[in-house]
């Protein structure tokens, strides 16, 4: 079942999502979240509780906006929307904002970051070309080698991070559907 989604909800989930998308988007937004909380304690000891909240309500939102982005309904708003597109890559500075809230090496947020919405700008000046696919691709796992490899982080901001460049440089900047409706999701 597609629920038309209210104009106000249009940049996080397109103009319309099924049910089943709307909840697992949810579920892995929060609960992946509230996982990393759990098995990560040391995260957020000795934080003041509103700084913990804040950035709980980031990553859940760098969570669920890495599987919303993988919809049809959010690839094709933006599909349509080039300033968009270009708006959304350039107002991504959670993670630079995470890392100031955990107070961990801010330095490492600058390198994914920085690396992170170079290539969602080379990869979203593809769109259109058959190779866009394939750039974006072989960024993530350039990106993904250089964090795993290159950069000292705790392991919970290394899972921040890695969700946060799939999230902006491969689910987002990637037509993935070429504009194109889905049976599910009719909505061009």
């Amino acid at each position: 079942m597609t629920i038309r989604m209210p104009s106000y909800l249009h940049d996080v989930f397109g103009e319309s999502q099924t049910i089943g998308e709307i909840l697992t988007i949810m579920f892995f937004g929060a609960g992946f979240a509230a996982l990393l909380f759990l098995v990560f304690p040391e995260m957020t000891h000795n934080l003041p509780l509103w700084r913990s909240a804040i950035t709980y309500l980031l990553i859940a939102d760098i969570f669920a906006g890495c599987i919303a982005n993988f919809t049809r309904s959010t690839n094709n708003y933006y599909a349509a929307r080039d300033k968009h597109r270009l708006v959304f890559i350039a107002i991504h500075a959670h993670i630079l904002i995470v890392a100031w809230l955990l107070g961990i090496g801010f330095s490492n947020a600058v390198i994914v970051w920085g690396y992170t919405i170079a290539g969602a700008f080379v990869v979203n000046m593809l769109k259109g070309n058959q190779f866009q696919l394939f750039v974006a691709g072989v960024l993530l796992v350039l990106g993904i080698s250089i964090i795993v490899l290159g950069v000292e982080t705790p392991k919970y901001f290394l899972v921040i991070s890695l969700l946060f460049m799939v999230k902006v440089l491969f689910a987002f900047a990637v037509d993935h559907y070429g504009g194109q409706p889905g049976r599910f999701n009719n909505n061009s």
